[in-house]
């Protein structure tokens, strides 16, 4: 379980979020929700461990941070908003990188149903030449490469299609169904709905809560 208790914020004296305090248990979706500078990607970051917060704690199945930041650091996957991937590598070869640095080793079978479990079958082809979905894909495929317990995802379907946006959301349902956390960011309100099974929202504005008033979901505000 990821437990997050009062994370506070602050860059010098400008605060950026205040006393968040939720749970995610295995198999579940949680989205976080809030306007543009609301602190949900750096709420992300410090649960990745690449931000350290101004007050507050949170743990990974009893493992407390900072005490036990590399222990943490391996059980957790993130996909950052903007892509990270080397452009003139094939998808294969991307995969092939990303494995040598990971600590949990994959043949190239394993590495390859990674990539087809979510209908990304370009597997020789240059990166550079992929459609925005599947860089995403690929993106999140590589995370999976060292069997995260959680996975931290900042936007993963921003500007692509939709047909790429229901593969990809399929396919953290099913990661869900086999018992991992998963904490997932989005301005599109359709899929907070239909893939969270809870919602925290965070920030001054109340736009979005208004938005899933009617959703039936439980929604907690920070």
């Amino acid at each position: 379980m990821l437990k997050i208790d009062s994370l506070t914020k602050f860059y010098g004296k400008k605060k950026i979020f205040n006393n968040i305090s939720f749970f995610v248990q295995p198999g579940e979706i949680v989205g976080l929700i809030g306007e543009n500078g609301a602190g949900k990607s750096t709420l992300l970051s410090i649960l990745a461990t690449l931000q350290s917060p101004s007050k507050g704690s949170f743990s990974l199945n009893e493992l407390k941070f900072p005490i036990n930041k590399k222990e943490i650091r391996k059980q957790i996957g993130f996909v950052p908003q903007e892509i990270a991937l080397w452009e003139d590598f094939t998808v294969e070869e991307n995969m092939l990188f990303f494995e040598k640095l990971s600590w949990v080793k994959k043949d190239k079978d394993q590495l390859r149903q990674l990539c087809l479990n979510m209908k990304l079958d370009k597997w020789q082809e240059p990166t550079k030449v992929l459609s925005g979905g599947m860089k995403r894909k690929l993106n999140l495929a590589i995370s999976l490469i060292h069997d995260p317990k959680l996975l931290l995802l900042d936007e993963p379907t921003v500007g692509i299609d939709l047909k790429s946006k229901i593969e990809i959301g399929n396919h953290l349902k099913a990661l869900a169904n086999s018992g991992i956390m998963i904490v997932y960011t989005s301005h599109d309100m359709d899929e907070i709905n239909s893939l969270c099974d809870r919602i925290v929202c965070i920030g001054e504005d109340n736009f979005y809560q208004q938005l899933l008033a009617n959703s039936g979901k439980e929604i907690l505000s920070f």
